[in-house]
């Protein structure tokens, strides 16, 4: 029989967090007062599953001792036939629960798509993924807002950044982030050629003020009058704005509205998350030196995803996922993909917490 994971620990959390949860002032703070709700509430059902699966294996422990006793033998015999695929299941999914939470679980999710190798295919190729994420978001009944677009002569992006809000935006994706690359014959190629062309997604959970302190300081904000395609004037006003941040160099351009106050505050949300995303990742590389990866880094370099035309393929590398409904992906249906990356990604860190126990 497997011994059954440490459950002190947890007990000890649920115990700091009734305390914490039964003082009024924690809930002058809602977003601290959802935190701790939601992490209590994880923490109760743990602790609650484990509990069940210690009682169900004092019963399959008392079947097995009847198993001697010929007058009981053969209803004890159906009793451990039907409890050791429960117990098998429910400590499968205690493993599952007791693995360390996503931090970003519960943020909106913002994503920035740029063109990459391919010249208009490519902003075009841009174009498509845009318009794939919003599907999926319309199906999903979440609401997406465009932070910040710049417009290609082709009718593509050179670059678009939009945000996403909804329950589970950033659990179903937060495996984008890579290189995207399309296999295609562009709408401008006479001869029948195949191009291959590519896009860069990030993503990125949308950072809180308190998280990220942004001294004003550090920041080199210009505006000036914002332009549309080819150039073209998109009003008369100075709206547009940019945002330098020095010590970082990063850089935010935000156009979309006609008020430059409004495009300051989305300029503001976008450098908030790139710079939080930094922070994250320098917090990482001083975990992950000899651990081993979880789908995905989040690189932008990192080839992930080949959307392959003359084959309606699309191919998932990272787990040599390979599926032929690529049309239907490109609508928004694209949970087969997520799911996949998202049980990859389970196994990988139950493989890890396996490790982890050995150590």
């Amino acid at each position: 029989m497997d011994l059954l994971p440490n459950i002190d620990p947890f007990r000890q959390r649920y115990n700091e967090l009734e305390e914490q949860l039964s003082d009024p002032i924690v809930f002058k703070d809602a977003v601290l007062a959802s935190e701790l709700s939601r992490d209590h509430g994880r923490v109760k059902g743990i602790i609650e599953a484990f509990e069940e699966i210690k009682g169900l294996e004092e019963q399959l422990e008392e079947s097995e001792g009847l198993l001697s006793d010929e007058e009981f033998a053969e209803a004890a015999q159906e009793e451990i036939d039907s409890l050791e695929p429960r117990i098998k299941k429910l400590k499968e999914n205690l493993l599952v629960a007791m693995l360390p939470p996503d931090p970003d679980v519960g943020r909106n999710t913002i994503i920035e798509i740029r063109a990459g190798a391919g010249g208009d295919e490519a902003s075009l190729f841009a174009a498509d993924l845009f318009r794939m994420y919003c599907k999926y978001s319309e199906n999903k009944n979440w609401s997406l807002e465009c932070l910040s677009q710049s417009h290609s002569e082709s009718g593509g992006f050179k670059e678009v950044v939009f945000m996403i809000k909804g329950e589970d935006t950033w659990s179903k994706l937060k495996f984008e982030s890579g290189v995207h690359r399309v296999q295609r014959v562009p709408v401008t190629e006479a001869s029948g050629r195949i191009h291959t062309s590519t896009a860069t997604v990030a993503v990125l959970p949308e950072a809180r003020e308190v998280e990220v302190h942004i001294d004003q300081s550090d920041l080199e904000i210009s505006v000036c009058r914002a332009s549309g395609p080819g150039g073209q004037g998109v009003n008369t006003t100075d709206s547009a704005v940019q945002i330098l941040h020095k010590p970082s160099g990063l850089t935010v351009y935000c156009a979309d509205e006609r008020s430059q106050l409004k495009n300051k505050g989305k300029a503001m949300t976008v450098l908030r998350s790139r710079l939080f995303k930094m922070k994250q990742a320098e917090e990482r590389e001083k975990y992950a030196q000899d651990r081993r990866e979880q789908v995905g880094t989040g690189d932008r370099s990192e080839r992930i995803r080949t959307y392959n035309f003359p084959q309606s393929r699309i191919t998932d590398h990272r787990i040599n996922y390979t599926s032929h409904a690529l049309n239907e992906s490109l609508l928004g249906d694209l949970d087969h993909l997520f799911n996949a990356l998202y049980g990859e990604d389970l196994k990988l860190r139950l493989e890890n917490l396996s490790h982890d126990k050995e150590g």
